[in-house]
């Protein structure tokens, strides 16, 4: 990395990332360079100091692109029925436009993570019930790298870890909106999406899924709507971040539970 950075000081960091990608066949499923994850292990690098990265061409392309959200007109009238009064809920596969700005705005202003640009493989759906009136927000990302808990679950060893990990995905955002009160409604949408996510992930990335995975922080929530919906508690996190290599666990501790979506997950994500 050094050497290519400092043979070509003109090159961009989207122009470095590209590279690295090629040299390294560094591809998606389906064969595309996996050019933002790249371009995120140089950033964490460069923070590290273990290389020194060029200037960003644009201030869009550093982390804080993401603070500055306009804001969506939306309503905020509360809810408080039955669950079969708002029922069939409308399943929205989110990608662009109104949809994505709202998505992005309800993230931001009410989630207590925020709105994170995802990198990789992800899903995006809002929630809306038969009056049209959004409910929740749900975001699918990569799969956490490695997890002691989960890999003693599944199984499998170090290698087939690494070619079968993009068969898991990991809910890291999920929000009912702050003035919805329905019983149950969170467990319900958690059953919607585990019945056609893997689905909608092929169309996508021509690929399926085999199990889904989510964190809960320990000292906000206990996770009872993943339970209500029949997702398994593994254990928990030692508090070690995706980039701690020094066991230095400074992070909240959580609970780890998973959805096998398929009867035969543990054979199809072990097998060479």
């Amino acid at each position: 990395m050094r050497d290519l950075i400092s043979n070509n000081p003109h090159w961009s960091r989207t122009h470095l990332s590209k590279e690295l990608c090629i040299i390294w066949d560094w591809r998606n499923q389906r064969g595309q360079l996996k050019d933002m994850a790249c371009r995120l292990l140089l950033r964490k690098l460069d923070e590290s100091g273990y290389i020194q990265l060029p200037k960003p061409l644009h201030s869009g392309n550093n982390a804080n692109r993401h603070k500055h959200i306009q804001p969506v007109l939306h309503s905020k009238a509360p809810i408080s029925s039955k669950l079969k009064e708002l029922i069939p809920l409308d399943v929205r596969l989110v990608q662009g436009g109104y949809e994505l700005e709202l998505f992005k705005y309800l993230l931001s202003s009410y989630h207590y993570l925020g709105w994170s640009g995802p990198v990789g493989e992800h899903l995006k759906y809002l929630m809306v019930d038969n009056k049209e009136r959004p409910l929740a927000c749900l975001m699918f990302s990569s799969a956490a790298w490695k997890i002691e808990a989960r890999d003693s679950y599944i199984g499998w060893n170090a290698n087939t870890r690494e070619t079968k990990l993009a068969y898991i995905c990991n809910n890291n955002r999920y929000l009912i909106l702050p003035w919805i009160e329905v019983k149950y409604l969170a467990s319900h949408i958690l059953g919607l999406i585990s019945r056609r996510i893997s689905g909608d992930w092929e169309k996508k990335y021509n690929h399926p899924l085999y199990m889904l995975e989510t964190f809960v922080e320990d000292n906000r929530f206990k996770g009872t709507c993943y339970k209500a919906a029949n997702w398994k508690y593994l254990g928990k996190t030692k508090g070690r971040g995706r980039y701690d290599r020094y066991t230095q666990c400074n992070l909240a501790i959580k609970s780890v539970l998973v959805q096998p979506l398929d009867s035969q997950f543990r054979r199809k994500l072990c097998e060479q």
